[in-house]
């Protein structure tokens, strides 16, 4: 079964807002139980904002009051509509209007502080700004630094929650597969540091065969 792009945050969202079981949530977000009960007690997850399943189009309200009265039922995600699956390729930079571009750089922060995984560019390419402003709200030496409001960019209207998803969900699998590789090239440096220490030895004693 397909499970939300964003688990821990829909997690958040439910714990607070539905009495689900645990079990429940955990399925139907991929987590384990444990987790989605530490997510409970704050001990996990904290400083994330929960995203409504509903408002995202993947779960129905009748949905979620079904699995409420059922403990051992398991909550069933929407199937997008044919529509929504027909993603439209933006070409050039992303339009901003002019109202709203004074509140990108409370997005950039946002986005900094709840995905720090997402790079410069990406940031960049989701709403809309330039790598300059990027960087001034993360050294703090932008001209608004003393008074930003870190603000979801979806409730700013500056993209849209699956853009967001998507660029998430690449930045971690970005992430993992550069960790897989520092990981393999680790492996490797240390297989060849022991190579040589293995084959002293041999060579010790070809050497005394000789000279007996």
């Amino acid at each position: 079964m397909p499970k939300p792009l964003m688990p821990k945050a829909t997690a958040v969202w439910l714990v607070e807002n539905t009495s689900l079981t645990f079990e429940q949530i955990a399925e139907f977000c991929g987590l384990h139980p444990l987790e989605v009960k530490a997510i409970a007690d704050g001990e996990v997850a904290q400083g994330i904002r929960g995203l409504d399943p509903v408002g995202a189009g993947i779960l129905t309200r009748e949905e979620i009051e079904r699995c409420q009265k059922d403990p051992n039922a398991r909550l069933r995600m929407l199937e997008p509509p044919e529509e929504a699956k027909r993603v439209v390729k933006r070409r050039g930079p992303r339009y901003t209007p002019l109202v709203k571009r004074h509140e990108r750089p409370d997005a950039i922060a946002w986005l900094l502080r709840h995905h720090p995984e997402l790079s410069d560019q990406q940031i960049c390419k989701l709403i809309g700004t330039t790598k300059a402003t990027v960087q001034a709200v993360r050294e703090r030496t932008h001209w608004k630094s003393h008074d930003l409001n870190p603000r979801d960019p979806v409730l700013l209207g500056l993209c849209t929650q699956t853009e967001l998803e998507e660029a998430v969900a690449k930045a971690r699998a970005e992430k993992a597969r550069q960790e897989a590789e520092e990981a393999r090239r680790r492996q490797q440096k240390a297989a060849a540091e022991a190579t040589p220490e293995a084959e002293e030895p041999q060579a010790e004693a070809a050497d005394s065969g000789t000279r007996a």
